[in-house]
């Protein structure tokens, strides 16, 4: 099967990991790494450049990158890659995944340690057998031993943004089956939880035997795991399991509302249900003793039918929507459409991969009237954080860009770090430069709650922050929220009119929705930013809408819904 551009660089990625692992050239490591970046970042359509012979224009791609990317795409399988594969214990690759055990570390535990496996690593951090090696001591032991019950507790859960893909492409190809009346997605996909366990997928026939059918033999599939008359399980080939239910049409908008749970809503819809004399089920609704469902054609007419308005999906998560369902007090959710600007990304003034005037073009051919650059302070300097004289530098970059720009304006922003005692990375005669200054934690993140709640809201506190970033640090899969206390942080931003950063990169999905409405009902003013390196990760702000819905944030909530003059007047 061919891949796509993720995909590849993904690929890519690995082999520098694979490389670096067995002690390889650093430059070819370095090599393979760039690419993989340059790949990902990519703007361009991938096939387009292969095709047209572009691809060893971009710089970083050699004609052997060339040659191993175009293999990728067109096959989907590359030589050289699974040879590597073959020659390091498929253990030691599992290390790889513990949060903060780099390839040098794996390197030495595989080859000094012969510990081939994480059971075997478990087995010596918790013997104290690495203490004393060098890199390595109790803190060490300490750390993996908490990477390992990370990714143990994560173990079967994908990340929102990967399983929303995989789930469009297979609804995608089952909405065209003629034997199929219509088709969605539901679980929690639909309901668009963080993480997710599985894709659920219902459709509505009359020939569900011929679906079934149709579903095992997907190109996805890797492997069937149940092959039903009416429900079938495969796992993809992305390591992801895939449901498909088969039903009636009649049945389906029950079916859909009650798949799509989740089920704390599901009772207590069918509580409601149950006060009106009516038994709820995914097959129907039934007054009384009525063997007949009462004829719904769609959702909306299940909750009509109840007496409710309709509930979208990323409310169902019985935090009062039912409630307010039955008062006509829901909120009208923020949408894509009322968007206005693209807020919190990088450059190559720091570690994004475009320059000002690309993302400006990127964001514009999205739809956006202006773009806040937010590239890292010079604290971070693993990311290239500016120092201040490269902070003027931009700043009159952006000046000059946009006398040239006509309806669109890039804003002078920075993500600038909150030090560990509070103060902020630059001083304020600095910040007073910015249009947006946005607060971020980068450091230190092992502090105690009350330590770390006490420097965020000192940060924040400062009348030049306008924005706090990435509230909790963490990063789904791999790296807890540091600790902190959210509804005195919360209530500290309603103080100093600080917003709070819905950040939206897939990896981080921070403030997390429960918490946005809270901020909400404080008065905290939200935006959605997509912390994005290059022009393409501008997308990602479908993936902080989502939270943002879930949350309850409406238009009035989201600062993104200002125009560029509102927003720097907001601030000032």
């Amino acid at each position: 099967m061919k891949m796509d551009k993720h995909q590849v660089a993904q690929v890519l990625g690995e082999i520098a990991q694979i490389l670096e692992l067995k002690g390889e050239n650093p430059f070819k490591v370095r090599a393979y790494e760039n690419a993989a970046r340059i790949v990902e970042g990519l703007s361009a359509d991938l096939t387009d450049l292969i095709e047209s012979g572009r691809l060893t224009e971009l710089r970083g791609i050699g004609k052997n990158m060339s040659e191993h990317i175009a293999e990728l795409v067109k096959t989907g399988r590359l030589k050289e890659y699974e040879g590597l594969r073959k020659s390091v214990p498929p253990g030691v690759m599992e290390m790889l995944r513990i949060p903060g055990l780099g390839p040098k570390k794996a390197r030495f535990l595989w080859e000094g340690k012969k510990i081939k496996t994480v059971a075997e690593l478990e087995r010596a951090c918790k013997q104290h057998k690495l203490a004393g090696a060098p890199g390595f001591g109790a803190k060490t032991e300490e750390k993996i031993l908490e990477g390992i019950n990370t990714i143990r507790r994560f173990a079967g859960r994908h990340l929102y943004a990967e399983a929303l893909v995989a789930s469009r492409e297979i609804l995608n190809q089952v909405r065209k089956w003629p034997e199929v009346k219509r088709a969605e997605v539901a679980g929690s996909i639909r309901r668009c939880k963080e993480l997710v366990k599985d894709i659920d997928i219902l459709a509505a026939t009359d020939k569900p035997d011929r679906v079934m059918e149709r579903f095992v033999s997907l190109p996805q599939v890797g492997r069937v795991v149940q092959h039903g008359k009416t429900k079938s399980e495969v796992m993809l080939t992305s390591g992801i399991q895939s449901d498909l239910r088969a039903i009636s049409n009649e049945e389906y908008p029950f079916a859909l509302h009650y798949f799509t749970g989740s089920k704390n809503h599901n009772v207590a819809v069918r509580t409601l249900a149950k006060k009106a004399n009516i038994k709820m089920s995914e097959y129907g609704l039934f007054k009384g003793k009525s063997q007949k469902s009462i004829p719904c054609k769609d959702e909306a007419a299940v909750f009509k039918a109840l007496g409710l308005a309709y509930i979208e999906p990323e409310l169902r998560e019985d935090t009062g929507e039912v409630q307010a369902a039955m008062k006509g007090r829901l909120p009208k959710l923020v949408e894509q459409r009322d968007l206005k600007g693209a807020i919190h990304v990088h450059t190559t003034y720091s570690d994004g991969t475009a320059t000002i005037a690309q993302m400006a073009q990127a964001a514009r051919t999205r739809g956006y009237s202006y773009l806040v650059i937010a590239d890292h302070s010079q604290a971070v300097t693993v990311a290239g954080g500016m120092k201040p004289a490269e902070v003027r530098k931009q700043q009159k970059e952006i000046d000059a860009l946009n006398k040239k720009l006509k309806g669109f304006r890039v804003l002078k922003g920075i993500e600038v770090d909150i030090l560990p005692d509070g103060t902020m990375d630059y001083d304020d005669d600095l910040l007073a430069t910015f249009d947006v200054v946005i607060g971020a934690i980068h450091s230190r993140f092992g502090m105690s709650e009350k330590e770390m709640t006490a420097r965020i809201i000192k940060g924040i506190s400062n009348p030049h922050v306008d924005i706090l970033s990435h509230p909790t640090g963490r990063l789904l899969l791999s790296r807890d929220p540091y600790a902190v206390d959210l509804k005195r942080v919360i209530d500290a931003a309603a103080k100093s009119n600080t917003a709070m950063e819905i950040n939206a990169h897939p990896l981080r999905l921070d403030l997390e929705w429960m918490w946005c409405k809270y901020a909400k009902e404080r008065g905290v003013k939200m935006a959605i930013c997509t912390d994005a390196h290059t022009p393409d990760g501008l997308e990602d702000t479908a993936y902080g809408l989502s939270i943002a819905r879930k949350g309850w944030l409406e238009k009035g909530d989201i600062l993104n819904c200002l125009t560029a003059e509102q927003l720097v007047r907001h601030f000032r």
